[in-house]
């Protein structure tokens, strides 16, 4: 699919230009603009990397969390915590991966109203080769150095605990 033709001026910064002469400076608007744009090329890019292994960034998301358990297993419950995501797209996202046959789920033997997602072989094998290809295009992040890459973070984190994503310790 061919990209589209490069515009000739800034459309997010226009329209703070513009807000400015309607409604007065408020750079909240260009800086939400801003993320918001940031936020769809990085999710199209990193979709078209995962998409030959069936994924998408959100279903990698899963996978890698499942990795990461001690037992490649967690609750349903525990993977929308630690997703931060609602229960229904929990659901919705491992259903699809155990259609892939990247996990299985099976019932909580520790609590019998709860599900366990455990991640199979194939789904080892399938979040190894899309991690490596994740990392050699940098995430969609290759423009930034290290240094900005840890700016970035940095900068969103007072936003994620104004969310109560997590206790700030800091």
């Amino acid at each position: 699919m061919p990209k589209p033709l490069s515009l000739a001026f800034d459309p997010i910064a226009r329209a703070d230009e513009l807000w400015k002469q309607r409604w007065g400076s408020v750079p909240s608007m260009g800086a939400i603009t801003s993320i918001m744009r940031a936020h769809q090329i990085l999710l199209a890019e990193v979709d078209a990397v995962v998409k030959p292994y069936g994924l998408t960034f959100a279903r990698y998301e899963a996978l890698v969390l499942l990795t990461f358990s001690k037992e490649g297993e967690l609750t349903m419950s525990k993977i929308g915590e630690r997703l931060m995501v609602h229960p229904t797209s929990v659901t919705n996202t491992v259903d699809r991966l155990v259609k892939s046959g990247l996990v299985d789920k099976r019932p909580n033997p520790n609590d019998g109203r709860g599900t366990l997602a455990s991640i199979t072989d194939k789904g080892r094998e399938v979040v190894e080769a899309a991690t490596r290809d994740l990392m050699a295009m940098e995430f969609g992040l290759g423009v930034y150095d290290a240094e900005e890459c840890g700016e970035i973070f940095a900068m969103l984190r007072p936003l994620r605990v104004a969310a109560h994503d997590f206790l700030d310790e800091d």
